[in-house]
C-alpha cells in the first residue's frame, strides 16, 4: 500500500501540485498497480527465455546519415537563457 506522503513525495518531483481528494485517487490508482505487481511476481517463469523485445520487432531506427548541423542561432533559438551565445545554466557549487 503506497502511503499518502510518498504520494506527496512523488508530485513534487514531478512538479504538480495535487488537490487532496487527487492524492486520495492516485493512492488508491498507484496501490492497486503495485498490488497486480505483486501478482505478477508470483507467475512462474523459469521455463520462459528472457526477451529483450515480446514482439518480436527488430530495429526499426532509421540509417544514422550525416546532414548538415544547426546554426549557433538555430541551436540557441529556443533555449531558455543564452549568454554571449551559449547556453546559459544556473551556477551549481
Amino acid at each position: 500500500m503506497i502511503r499518502k506522503e510518498e504520494i506527496e513525495h512523488i508530485a513534487w518531483l514531478a512538479r504538480i501540485a495535487l488537490r487532496d481528494d487527487e492524492k486520495e485517487l492516485f493512492e488508491q490508482q498507484l496501490s492497486s498497480i503495485l498490488d497486480y505487481f505483486a501478482v505478477l511476481d508470483e507467475a512462474d517463469t523459469s521455463d520462459v527465455e528472457p526477451t529483450y523485445h515480446v514482439i518480436g520487432i527488430t530495429d526499426v531506427v532509421r540509417e544514422d546519415e550525416p546532414k548538415e548541423a544547426l546554426s549557433q542561432p538555430e541551436v540557441l533559438r529556443n533555449a531558455p537563457k543564452k549568454e554571449k551565445g551559449y547556453f546559459k545554466s544556473p551556477r551549481i557549487l
